[in-house]
C-alpha cells in the first residue's frame, strides 16, 4: 500500500508506504542486490556481469506510476491522494566499496550526465511536478544497503521544503530585484572565511545559516536553474568540485563521512525563472566520535542548534 495523506497542521502531504517495510536490509557484501550479477553467482537486481553507471526503478517505491489503490477514502480534514511517481535508483559504480570521492572526476562527470538526463526525462512525463535527485551515505544516516548509490524522486508536487525556498527565492526578487542565491554566493565570496573550496563555475562553503555539523553548499556562479542548463564546462567543473568536497569530507576525521547530498533544481512544469540551482551536504558527525541527532528543539519546534560555529567549520575542512 502507498498512498498520500495530508497533515492539515503543516500544509503538507506525507507519504504512506507500508511495503517498504519488507525491503532489503543490510545483507552481506556476497549477496548486495547492487552489485552486477556475476555468472554463477547470487542474481542480483542488475543482471549484467558489469556496468559502468545504471538506473532502475526502485523495487520498493514509495511512489508508482500507475499509483496503486487507497486504502481509505479520506474526508474533508483529512484528505487522500494517489501515490503518484516514479522511484528510481542510481548505481554510481560495479565495485561495491567505491565512493564519490574515490571515483574519478571523469566518471562524477558522467554521473552528472546521467542526472541531466533523469532530471529531463522524468520531468517531461504526465503528473511529476518536482524531480528530486539525492544519496543517503552511510549507516549514521539510515542507508540499509552499502553499495554506492543515490536515488530519484520523481513527484506529483513540489516537496514543502522545496516550495518554501522558491517561495523566498521569489519575495527575495520582488523585493529587491536580485537573487536570493546570487546575493547569498555574493556574501560568502565577499566575507571568504566560510568558503570551503571554489573553481572557475562554483563556490563550496559552510552557509552563514548551516543546521548540520559540516553542511555544505554548492552554488553556481551563473545563475542558472537546473542541471539542463550547465554548459560543457559547468558540467566538468561541478565534477571536480563534487570530487574535492568529499576527499576533504573524507580527510576531516580519516573516515568515509556519513552524509546526505541533495539537489535543488527548478520544478519540471513550473517556470521559476528567479530560483538557483545548487547543491546541499548534510553531514552528522559533530566529532570523530559523536553524532548530531535530530532531539526535541529541532524535530518538535524545527529550530536547529549548532554546536561549532560556521567559520569553525569550513576552517576545519580546509584542513587548517
Amino acid at each position: 500500500m502507498s498512498e498520500l495523506r495530508w497533515n492539515p497542521q503543516l500544509q503538507q502531504w506525507v507519504i504512506v508506504a507500508t511495503h517498504r517495510q519488507d525491503r532489503t536490509y543490510k545483507p552481506p557484501a556476497e549477496f548486495c542486490p547492487l552489485c552486477p550479477t556475476k555468472p554463477g553467482a547470487f542474481p542480483t537486481e542488475i543482471p549484467q556481469d558489469d556496468y559502468e553507471i545504471v538506473v532502475f526503478e526502485n523495487k520498493f517505491p514509495s511512489l508508482k506510476t500507475p499509483p496503486p489503490k487507497m486504502s481509505v477514502s479520506g474526508s474533508h480534514l483529512y484528505p487522500v491522494a494517489p501515490a503518484q511517481g516514479i522511484c528510481e535508483v542510481i548505481c554510481y559504480s560495479p565495485d561495491h566499496n567505491l565512493t564519490l570521492g574515490d571515483a574519478s572526476a571523469e566518471h562524477i562527470h558522467n554521473l552528472i550526465q546521467v542526472w541531466t538526463d533523469r532530471y529531463r526525462e522524468l520531468g517531461k512525463k504526465p503528473g511529476i511536478e518536482y524531480v528530486f535527485i539525492f544519496e543517503n551515505r552511510g549507516e549514521a544516516v539510515g542507508v540499509t544497503l552499502h553499495h554506492p548509490h543515490g536515488q530519484i524522486y520523481a513527484f506529483g508536487f513540489i516537496p514543502p521544503i522545496l516550495e518554501k525556498e522558491l517561495a523566498s527565492a521569489k519575495q527575495h526578487k520582488d523585493k529587491t530585484g536580485n537573487c536570493l542565491y546570487c546575493d547569498i554566493l555574493k556574501q560568502e565570496i565577499d566575507e571568504g572565511v566560510r568558503i570551503v573550496c571554489d573553481n572557475q563555475s562554483f563556490t563550496a562553503f559552510v552557509p552563514f545559516y548551516a543546521r548540520f555539523p559540516y553542511e555544505v553548499h554548492i552554488l553556481s556562479k551563473r545563475h542558472l536553474g537546473a542541471l539542463t542548463d550547465l554548459s560543457g564546462q559547468e558540467q566538468f567543473d561541478l565534477a571536480s568540485i563534487l570530487k574535492k568536497l568529499i576527499t576533504l569530507y573524507d580527510n576531516l576525521f580519516g573516515f568515509t563521512l556519513p552524509y546526505l547530498m541533495v539537489l535543488h533544481q527548478t520544478p519540471t512544469k513550473k517556470a521559476c525563472p528567479e530560483y538557483h540551482f545548487h547543491f546541499e551536504f548534510y553531514p552528522f558527525n559533530r566529532s570523530e566520535s559523536k553524532m548530531k541527532y535530530l532531539a526535541g528543539v529541532e524535530s518538535g519546534a524545527g529550530t536547529f542548534i549548532t554546536d561549532m560555529s560556521p567559520e569553525e567549520q569550513a576552517r576545519r575542512l580546509r584542513g587548517e
